[in-house]
């Protein structure tokens, strides 16, 4: 059995099709997997430390404010489906999957051209434009949200949820072990910001700007500035030291992290909204504005309306998150009713299920 695996661009993309990947060699040891990403993007590293091999397409994104941008991107796509064909007539796949991001558009379009069964992974609760050109021909699209009839065919659609990171299934802590690696303590309330592994600029400012009202507070806070802000950010408190607010740029073991936290702030990616659902963790979502078609929003709004969530939006973050965290963290009952909502949406067998169906089509 022959699978092509395409998409990436961000962890979000990458860790599903890392999992879906896993879960066909475990189901069939002498399966050959591909994957196909985009030149330059994280899945280049990411997908050989994961032990399989990849092919980089010479595919970049739309500018959607300078349109004339887009012309030699025009050409970059032109030169990715003339790769896409010459690799998957190489390789003869079975099927193809495709789980979001630049190079998934060009394969998955080539792979149906050539008469090969077609798999989406569509990871938010508003599709993209891409998958939802490429659902046309698709013969399943696996989705995370309920009421996506409204983007694809309602006879292609399996609700399968997203996969997710599966060491943090299979690692879990208790709080009062791992409290401590943060040097914090286990007595006290601790929150988790994240803003993703490069960082969010607003949620970092918001940080900032009320640092000495948390400093002082009976909360403790665990910060992830990520790589682009570390430097700023620790020049900007290297004066006011704080005993209750761990600062780093990236947190390798996410697993202690998420046992250790009584509420997270994140952004709303639907990666990590998936990792929250099946871990039951209280959170606090401030999408971002900065994505296509504001699915981060939609995203969050899919917990807010079923009670799994609180949201604070990008433009008030700095005037109200605190104040938000402040009101929550002391209050048992509304957290606990966050966790027991979140986990009615979480999909703990997404990559099986998935998995199952790649391997029904490279049946068929």
């Amino acid at each position: 059995m022959k699978i092509i695996i395409s998409g990436g661009c961000t962890g979000g993309h990458i860790f599903p099709a890392i999992s879906i990947a896993n879960q066909i060699k475990e189901k069939y040891p002498e399966s050959s997997i591909l994957f196909i990403g985009a030149e330059g993007r994280m899945e280049m590293q990411r997908v050989p430390n994961a032990g399989y091999e990849i092919i980089g397409l010479p595919i970049t994104g739309f500018n959607r404010q300078k349109l004339w941008k887009n012309i030699p991107i025009a050409f970059k796509l032109i030169r990715s489906l003339i790769k896409a064909r010459k690799v998957i007539k190489k390789f003869k796949p079975d099927v193809a999957v495709g789980v979001g991001g630049f190079a998934s558009g060009p394969t998955l379009k080539v792979a149906s051209r050539l008469g090969i069964p077609t798999l989406i992974q569509e990871q938010n609760s508003y599709a993209g434009v891409t998958n939802k050109l490429l659902a046309k021909k698709a013969d399943k699209i696996c989705v995370a949200y309920q009421g996506m009839e409204r983007f694809f065919p309602a006879e292609k659609i399996i609700l399968t949820g997203n996969p997710v990171r599966q060491e943090l299934l299979q690692h879990t802590y208790e709080k009062e072990d791992v409290a401590s690696d943060f040097k914090l303590v286990s007595d006290k309330p601790i929150v988790l910001i994240l803003g993703g592994s490069l960082g969010a600029q607003s949620i970092n400012n918001a940080i900032l700007a009320n640092y000495d009202r948390m400093s002082s507070s009976n909360i403790q806070y665990i910060w992830q500035t990520g790589a682009l802000y570390i430097d700023r950010i620790k020049e900007a408190i290297k004066n006011r030291p704080s005993s209750n607010i761990f600062v780093t740029d990236f947190i390798s073991d996410m697993s202690k992290a998420y046992s250790t936290a009584d509420i997270i702030i994140s952004r709303a990616g639907a990666g990590s909204i998936s990792e929250f659902c099946l871990l039951q963790k209280a959170v606090i979502l401030v999408p971002s504005p900065n994505v296509a078609e504001d699915h981060q929003t939609k995203n969050a709004m899919a917990l807010v309306n079923k009670s799994a969530a609180i949201l604070v939006e990008d433009k008030h973050v700095q005037e109200q998150l605190i104040d938000v965290v402040e009101e929550n963290i002391f209050n048992t009952e509304r957290l606990n009713q966050l966790k027991l909502n979140i986990k009615e949406l979480g999909f703990p067998n997404s990559a099986e299920t998935i998995a199952n169906e790649v391997i029904k089509l490279a049946n068929k």
